[in-house]
């Protein structure tokens, strides 16, 4: 589900389509795709699907193969926007289409302008049919565009072309001449192009509705002739006449910034039908001017006046149906980001503006959130527009904001963010932005996203900075991720001795400072979860010298139960894999531990762990190497100790699974071993039963228990705790009708 409510069939049915093509498709003998049984789609749903291949990365030359059949998917509104297509394969399964609509904007793959053309005008029907075409983005490659018959083909040969898109194309004044031509041409976009004469315009100039004509900077027109070009466009409605201001300096943008003055100040018998002009980035526009073509214009409907300094112009207040982009308030910015989406420049700019109208914000912005969202994806490789955003998204989601939101907006921004950490991994400010974002226990509980390559992002950042303020925010974050990983994630991230020293050496920087903070705490978490059920994790750790650095830390912090909880339970995962309980056969770490587990002055919590190191040690005699003095006390301290212990209210831990405990469990284990391991489900099932009761049944410690109950030789102790677990599994299974099942943690 979206933040609107659930996915549309349809979509859902495509999103299928799309994952399923190698299973629905056979291939052709030039390796491109066709549908083995396919039903003659509904036209919109054709378009449908092209759209959702391309936006979903997989159109390219093999899959766009399914199009050439234009019986069952016939397309008349056609988008492979940023696609690898060739110019051979889009000449095939395209151009066979009556089109009336094609967007190859930055489509790559070698395909140009004149292959485009060319390729839609060998079709008779796309020569009267086709109405929008957008090239933005590539090479127009005008010289290259065959010859038919003797004639050039030319764009002049679509004939039904009304809207056309050249931006940030090598358009030259040639190729604009023979455009405006196109005898039904209304709305024309030649932003960021090669053109230097818009005297070409003159061609049209009674059908040009819309000229979108930002930050031509080979334009060379004095500003009386631009004016007069401009005053001859009759039907003109729309001119969008901006410039990027952050690259041009003062002499590129003098002449257009004259013009856009004389524009301001001309009579409205000068584009008599104007409702809508952006002068974006002319930085002289004065307030003046802005005043007197706004009074004069009543019907204005929109005005582009970010980065003019002309935005508090008074006038504009008073116009309620007039939009304006702007600086001056939340709506001017807002207004910015939605109509500026692909202009780099000018999303920075209101983002700019959008973080100072942010940073004290107290009410949850989901728009505003979705506003730097879009402008993020916009321009994944700009690091002007994340720089910002980044430091957005932050102001936005910080403190309780972030519970407001909708957590599929969340989802899709926290993606960004890690996008953004991977795209610029040497940008401090942008990775402390993304890691201030993150710090937070809502978002890192609760909100979906790809756990794994956050916590592997945030710990390669961890590693090339020492700031203590971040570095703790940044072990926080991955203490909380690890969490929250699968087992095979975990056992992945284990893998990794990078990690494992990373996180060790914060431990030790800290243990050699004698200092006991959340830094230390989150890192000591992150690696008990790291080693959870994780045994090259474990052996990572000991290779690490992370036995000897853990031995010195629970000397050093004998007093600290949370620190030496943590360092216990870490000792436990270890002592769970058998190949690694050589390692921990150290007569003084053992000792240690054994004193912690008689101690009745320490917590039940590091007892517990004490206890459960020891057990699992113990329950394997032949691998003990210790001698048998030492084993019969650890056996009969444990067995002591455990009957002295509290039952515990908050959940102290949490298990993957039992299957640790099971061998723990066999009949014919001393009773200190069995009684830890059955003292340790109680405790967590009587915390959590619905769960624990499933995963008992699952992976039969049920039937465990059941024969150690029974088995003479079994301790009354264990016998009355056991008892108590199968009572409350049996009540459980009773009240949910007996349905049981494994879940995973």
């Amino acid at each position: 589900m979206d933040d609107k409510g659930p996915q549309a069939l349809c979509d859902l049915c495509l999103t299928q389509v799309c994952s399923s093509l190698d299973a629905l498709c056979s291939r052709r003998a030039d390796g491109s795709m066709c549908l083995s049984s396919a039903p003659v789609f509904p036209q919109e749903m054709a378009d449908q699907l092209l759209h959702k291949m391309a936006t979903k990365g997989i159109l390219n030359d093999t899959t766009v193969g399914i199009f050439r059949n234009c019986k069952e998917l016939r397309l008349r509104r056609a988008s492979m926007r940023c696609c690898p297509v060739s110019a051979e394969a889009f000449r095939l399964a395209l151009c066979p289409h009556r089109l009336q609509e094609l967007d190859a904007s930055w489509a790559s793959g070698g395909l140009t302008g004149a292959n485009i053309i060319s390729g839609l005008a060998s079709n008779p029907e796309c020569r009267s049919s086709l109405q929008r075409l957008s090239l933005a983005g590539l090479q127009v490659d005008w010289e290259s565009v065959v010859e038919d018959g003797g004639t050039r083909v030319g764009f002049s040969s679509l004939q039904g072309l009304r809207t056309l898109n050249f931006a940030n194309t090598d358009l030259t004044d040639v190729v604009l001449e023979d455009i405006c031509t196109l005898p039904q041409l209304e709305s024309l976009d030649i932003s960021g192009s090669a053109v230097s004469k818009l005297t070409a315009l003159l061609g049209c100039k009674n059908t040009l509705r819309s000229l979108i004509a930002h930050r031509l900077r080979q334009l060379d027109m004095s500003p009386a002739r631009l004016l007069f070009v401009f005053n001859q466009l009759h039907a003109l409605r729309h001119l969008d006449f901006s410039e990027d201001h952050f690259s041009a300096d003062d002499s590129d943008g003098r002449d257009g910034d004259e013009t856009v003055r004389q524009l301001l100040e001309a009579s409205p018998q000068v584009l008599p039908s104007l409702v809508s002009l952006d002068i974006s980035g002319r930085k002289r526009t004065s307030e003046g001017a802005v005043r007197a073509f706004v009074e004069a214009r009543g019907g204005l409907v929109f005005l582009g006046l970010l980065a003019t300094g002309a935005s508090s112009c008074d006038v504009l207040s008073s116009q309620k149906n007039l939009k304006v982009t702007g600086e001056a308030n939340e709506n001017q910015v807002s207004e910015a980001l939605r109509r500026y989406r692909d202009r780099e420049c000018f999303i920075r700019e209101a983002l700019i503006h959008l973080y100072n109208l942010t940073t004290n914000s107290d009410k949850p912005r989901p728009d505003m959130l979705k506003l730097v969202l879009s402008g993020m994806q916009s321009h994944p490789a700009s690091l002007h527009v994340h720089l910002v955003a980044t430091a957005c998204v932050f102001n936005l989601t910080t403190q309780d904001l972030a519970e407001a939101m909708p957590v599929s907006l969340l989802s899709s921004t926290v993606t960004q963010l890690l996008s953004a950490m991977k795209t610029f991994p040497s940008h401090q400010q942008v990775q402390k932005n993304c890691l201030l974002a993150l710090c937070s226990d809502y978002i890192l509980q609760d909100v979906p996203f790809d756990k794994y390559l956050a916590a592997t992002l945030v710990i390669n950042w961890l590693h090339s900075h020492e700031d203590a303020t971040l570095q703790r925010m940044a072990v926080a974050v991955i203490s909380l991720l690890v969490a929250k990983l699968s087992r095979e994630e975990t056992a992945q991230l284990g893998k990794d001795v990078f990690i494992m020293k990373q996180l060790l050496a914060i431990v030790q920087q800290k243990a050699m400072a004698g200092v006991v903070d959340a830094t230390l705490k989150f890192a000591l978490s992150a690696l008990w979860n790291l080693t959870d059920e994780t045994p090259a994790a474990a052996r990572n750790f000991i290779e690490c010298q992370g036995l000897e650095l853990y031995e010195e830390v629970l000397e050093t912090y004998y007093t600290e139960p949370a620190v030496q909880q943590k360092v216990l339970g870490l000792l436990n995962n270890i002592a769970e894999v058998e190949v690694l309980q050589a390692d921990l056969m150290e007569e003084g770490l053992l000792e240690h531990i054994l004193n912690l587990l008689q101690d009745s002055q320490v917590e039940v919590g590091v007892r517990y762990f004490a206890g459960g190191t020891l057990a699992q040690l113990a329950s394997r005699p032949e691998a003990w190497t210790l001698g048998d003095e030492l084993l019969s006390t650890v056996l009969e301290e444990l067995h002591a100790s455990i009957m002295t212990w509290t039952q515990l209210e908050r959940e102290m831990v949490s298990y993957r699974s039992f299957q640790p405990f099971c061998p723990l469990l066999e009949t014919w284990q001393p009773s200190g071993v069995q009684l830890w391991a059955v003292w340790a489900i109680h405790l967590v099932c009587s915390q959590n039963t619905s769960h624990y009761s499933s995963m008992m049944e699952a992976e039969g410690v049920t039937e465990l228990l059941r024969a150690l109950a029974a088995h003479p030789n079994t301790h009354s102790d264990i016998k009355g705790l056991t008892d108590s677990i199968l009572r409350m599994v049996e009540q459980h299974q009773s009240h949910s009708g007996n349905q049981t099942g494994p879940r995973n943690l």
